[in-house]
Protein backbone atom coordinates (compact mmCIF):
# COMPACT_ATOMS: atom_id res chain seq x y z
CA UNK A 1 0.00 0.00 0.00
CA UNK A 2 2.75 2.71 0.86
CA UNK A 3 6.20 2.40 -0.42
CA UNK A 4 9.77 4.71 0.68
CA UNK A 5 12.36 4.25 -1.66
CA UNK A 6 15.68 5.73 -0.71
CA UNK A 7 13.54 8.55 0.86
CA UNK A 8 15.68 11.86 1.76
CA UNK A 9 14.75 15.14 3.40
CA UNK A 10 17.70 17.91 4.68
CA UNK A 11 17.21 20.94 6.29
CA UNK A 12 18.54 23.92 6.58
CA UNK A 13 19.56 25.93 9.84
CA UNK A 14 21.29 29.09 8.62
CA UNK A 15 24.55 27.40 6.94
CA UNK A 16 23.99 24.11 8.87
CA UNK A 17 22.55 21.30 7.06
CA UNK A 18 20.39 18.93 8.52
CA UNK A 19 19.80 15.49 7.48
CA UNK A 20 16.70 14.48 8.39
CA UNK A 21 16.36 11.31 6.24
CA UNK A 22 19.35 9.71 4.64
CA UNK A 23 17.72 6.97 2.47
CA UNK A 24 14.72 5.05 3.92
CA UNK A 25 13.48 2.43 2.09
CA UNK A 26 9.93 1.14 3.92
CA UNK A 27 6.89 -0.80 3.07
CA UNK A 28 3.64 -0.42 4.76
CA UNK A 29 0.52 -2.66 3.87
CA UNK A 30 -3.17 -1.92 4.15
CA UNK A 31 -4.51 -2.34 7.52
CA UNK A 32 -1.36 -2.47 9.47
CA UNK A 33 -0.42 -1.12 12.99
CA UNK A 34 2.59 0.08 12.95
CA UNK A 35 4.99 2.64 15.12
CA UNK A 36 7.66 4.78 13.73
CA UNK A 37 9.95 4.99 17.25
CA UNK A 38 13.48 6.82 17.67
CA UNK A 39 14.65 9.55 19.89
CA UNK A 40 14.44 12.91 19.18
CA UNK A 41 15.91 13.95 16.05
CA UNK A 42 16.11 10.40 14.49
CA UNK A 43 13.38 11.83 11.72
CA UNK A 44 10.14 9.93 12.49
CA UNK A 45 8.13 12.95 12.80
CA UNK A 46 9.58 13.90 9.40
CA UNK A 47 8.99 10.53 7.64
CA UNK A 48 5.43 10.80 9.21
CA UNK A 49 4.89 14.35 7.45
CA UNK A 50 6.07 13.15 4.39
CA UNK A 51 3.90 10.20 4.20
CA UNK A 52 0.97 12.30 5.49
CA UNK A 53 1.81 15.02 2.37
CA UNK A 54 2.85 18.26 4.86
CA UNK A 55 6.53 17.98 4.34
CA UNK A 56 8.41 17.44 0.63
CA UNK A 57 11.04 15.10 0.08
CA UNK A 58 14.72 16.05 -1.13
CA UNK A 59 15.11 12.62 -2.44
CA UNK A 60 13.51 9.79 -2.94
CA UNK A 61 9.88 8.65 -3.94
CA UNK A 62 6.34 7.69 -2.04
CA UNK A 63 3.72 6.10 -3.52
CA UNK A 64 0.56 5.30 -1.59
CA UNK A 65 -1.53 2.67 -3.50
CA UNK A 66 0.33 2.97 -7.03
CA UNK A 67 -0.24 6.79 -6.49
CA UNK A 68 3.31 8.89 -6.57
CA UNK A 69 2.64 11.67 -4.26
CA UNK A 70 5.70 13.03 -4.95
CA UNK A 71 4.96 14.20 -8.37
CA UNK A 72 1.53 15.84 -7.55
CA UNK A 73 1.64 19.58 -7.38
CA UNK A 74 0.25 21.70 -3.98
CA UNK A 75 -3.29 21.54 -4.97
CA UNK A 76 -3.69 18.07 -5.57
CA UNK A 77 -1.71 17.29 -2.14
CA UNK A 78 -3.87 19.17 0.08
CA UNK A 79 -7.10 17.51 -1.67
CA UNK A 80 -5.56 14.09 -0.87
CA UNK A 81 -4.61 15.03 2.09
CA UNK A 82 -8.61 16.25 2.29
CA UNK A 83 -9.97 13.54 1.08
CA UNK A 84 -7.53 9.87 1.87
CA UNK A 85 -5.69 10.64 5.23
CA UNK A 86 -6.74 11.24 8.88
CA UNK A 87 -4.34 12.61 11.72
CA UNK A 88 -4.25 12.60 14.92
CA UNK A 89 -1.64 14.43 17.01
CA UNK A 90 -0.39 15.07 20.66
CA UNK A 91 -2.25 18.21 21.12
CA UNK A 92 -5.58 17.23 19.77
CA UNK A 93 -5.74 20.41 17.27
CA UNK A 94 -9.38 21.05 18.13
CA UNK A 95 -10.82 24.07 17.45
CA UNK A 96 -11.53 25.21 20.39
CA UNK A 97 -14.53 27.33 19.53
CA UNK A 98 -16.99 24.70 17.82
CA UNK A 99 -18.38 21.65 19.52
CA UNK A 100 -17.35 18.09 19.12
CA UNK A 101 -19.42 17.73 16.69
CA UNK A 102 -18.66 20.45 14.79
CA UNK A 103 -15.37 19.74 15.03
CA UNK A 104 -15.74 15.98 13.50
CA UNK A 105 -18.04 17.61 10.60
CA UNK A 106 -15.89 20.25 9.55
CA UNK A 107 -13.38 17.53 7.59
CA UNK A 108 -16.89 16.08 6.21
CA UNK A 109 -18.31 19.46 4.89
CA UNK A 110 -14.69 19.88 3.06
CA UNK A 111 -15.09 16.59 1.32
CA UNK A 112 -18.49 17.50 0.27
CA UNK A 113 -20.49 15.31 2.05
CA UNK A 114 -24.12 16.79 2.73
CA UNK A 115 -25.66 17.51 6.27
CA UNK A 116 -27.52 14.09 6.45
CA UNK A 117 -24.64 12.18 5.92
CA UNK A 118 -22.68 13.61 7.85
CA UNK A 119 -24.55 13.56 10.97
CA UNK A 120 -25.42 9.84 10.36
CA UNK A 121 -21.37 9.35 9.96
CA UNK A 122 -20.31 11.90 13.23
CA UNK A 123 -22.75 9.85 15.07
CA UNK A 124 -21.93 6.83 14.18
CA UNK A 125 -18.09 7.39 15.15
CA UNK A 126 -19.03 9.16 18.22
CA UNK A 127 -20.72 6.14 19.08
CA UNK A 128 -17.44 4.07 18.67
CA UNK A 129 -15.07 6.14 20.68
CA UNK A 130 -17.23 5.70 23.36
CA UNK A 131 -18.26 9.84 23.15
CA UNK A 132 -22.33 9.52 22.79
CA UNK A 133 -24.60 12.12 24.34
CA UNK A 134 -20.98 14.69 24.16
CA UNK A 135 -21.44 15.95 20.85
CA UNK A 136 -22.53 19.41 22.15
CA UNK A 137 -19.89 20.18 24.16
CA UNK A 138 -17.10 22.50 23.83
CA UNK A 139 -13.47 20.62 24.02
CA UNK A 140 -12.72 23.05 27.27
CA UNK A 141 -15.75 20.83 29.08
CA UNK A 142 -13.71 17.64 27.62
CA UNK A 143 -11.12 15.91 29.48
CA UNK A 144 -7.77 15.27 27.94
CA UNK A 145 -8.80 11.61 26.94
CA UNK A 146 -11.92 12.82 25.71
CA UNK A 147 -10.73 15.50 23.60
CA UNK A 148 -8.39 13.04 22.00
CA UNK A 149 -11.34 10.47 21.07
CA UNK A 150 -13.18 13.68 19.18
CA UNK A 151 -9.53 13.67 17.31
CA UNK A 152 -9.90 9.90 16.54
CA UNK A 153 -13.63 10.43 15.94
CA UNK A 154 -12.81 13.34 13.22
CA UNK A 155 -10.02 11.21 12.09
CA UNK A 156 -12.00 8.47 11.36
CA UNK A 157 -15.18 10.24 10.04
CA UNK A 158 -14.39 10.51 6.59
CA UNK A 159 -13.13 6.73 6.24
CA UNK A 160 -9.46 7.28 5.21
CA UNK A 161 -7.15 4.68 3.81
CA UNK A 162 -4.51 5.65 6.24
CA UNK A 163 -4.16 8.06 9.99
CA UNK A 164 -1.20 8.87 10.97
CA UNK A 165 -0.81 9.99 14.92
CA UNK A 166 2.20 12.08 15.92
CA UNK A 167 2.59 11.30 19.46
CA UNK A 168 -0.90 10.42 20.18
CA UNK A 169 -0.21 9.51 24.09
CA UNK A 170 2.41 12.43 24.87
CA UNK A 171 -0.45 14.59 26.70
CA UNK A 172 -2.41 12.24 28.01
CA UNK A 173 -1.80 10.43 31.63
CA UNK A 174 -0.60 6.28 31.73
CA UNK A 175 -4.31 5.20 31.94
CA UNK A 176 -6.17 7.24 29.93
CA UNK A 177 -3.20 6.44 27.12
CA UNK A 178 -3.72 2.62 27.73
CA UNK A 179 -7.54 3.28 26.79
CA UNK A 180 -6.67 5.83 23.53
CA UNK A 181 -4.19 2.72 22.17
CA UNK A 182 -6.83 -0.06 22.81
CA UNK A 183 -9.55 2.10 21.05
CA UNK A 184 -7.09 2.59 18.37
CA UNK A 185 -6.25 -1.13 17.99
CA UNK A 186 -10.12 -1.69 17.84
CA UNK A 187 -10.99 0.55 15.15
CA UNK A 188 -7.64 -0.31 13.21
CA UNK A 189 -9.35 -3.98 13.16
CA UNK A 190 -12.76 -3.26 12.85
CA UNK A 191 -12.40 -1.05 9.93
CA UNK A 192 -8.81 -2.29 8.44
CA UNK A 193 -7.54 1.72 8.33
CA UNK A 194 -3.81 1.63 8.34
CA UNK A 195 -2.55 3.29 11.61
CA UNK A 196 1.41 4.67 11.53
CA UNK A 197 2.36 6.04 14.59
CA UNK A 198 5.66 8.30 15.56
CA UNK A 199 6.30 7.87 19.19
CA UNK A 200 9.37 7.54 21.72
CA UNK A 201 6.80 6.40 24.23
CA UNK A 202 7.42 2.78 24.88
CA UNK A 203 3.91 2.21 26.32
CA UNK A 204 2.96 3.07 22.30
CA UNK A 205 5.77 0.70 21.12
CA UNK A 206 4.74 -1.87 23.01
CA UNK A 207 0.60 -1.59 21.46
CA UNK A 208 2.07 -1.64 17.84
CA UNK A 209 1.93 -5.03 15.83
CA UNK A 210 4.79 -3.23 14.27
CA UNK A 211 8.08 -1.72 15.06
CA UNK A 212 10.05 0.44 12.81
CA UNK A 213 13.10 2.19 14.77
CA UNK A 214 14.89 4.85 13.25
CA UNK A 215 18.20 6.34 14.36
CA UNK A 216 20.20 9.87 12.43
CA UNK A 217 17.62 9.40 9.84
CA UNK A 218 17.98 6.05 8.81
CA UNK A 219 16.35 2.09 9.55
CA UNK A 220 17.95 0.96 12.39
CA UNK A 221 15.15 -2.35 13.12
CA UNK A 222 12.22 -3.86 11.48
CA UNK A 223 10.12 -6.22 13.42
CA UNK A 224 6.90 -7.61 12.93
CA UNK A 225 5.26 -8.94 16.75
CA UNK A 226 2.88 -11.32 16.44
CA UNK A 227 1.50 -11.05 20.13
CA UNK A 228 1.36 -7.54 20.58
Amino acid sequence: MITLKQVKRVYSAGEVKVHALRGVDLSIERGEFVSIAGPSGSGKTTLLNIIGCIDLMDEGSVTIDGVNIGLMDKAKKAAYRRNELGFIFQSYNLIPVLTAYENVTLGLSLIGMNKSDMRERAMTVFKEVGLEGMENRLPSRLSGGQQQRVAIARALAKNPKIILADEPTANLDSHTGEEILKLMRIMNEKHQTTFIFSTHDKMVMDFAKRLVLLHDGLIAGDTMRKEA
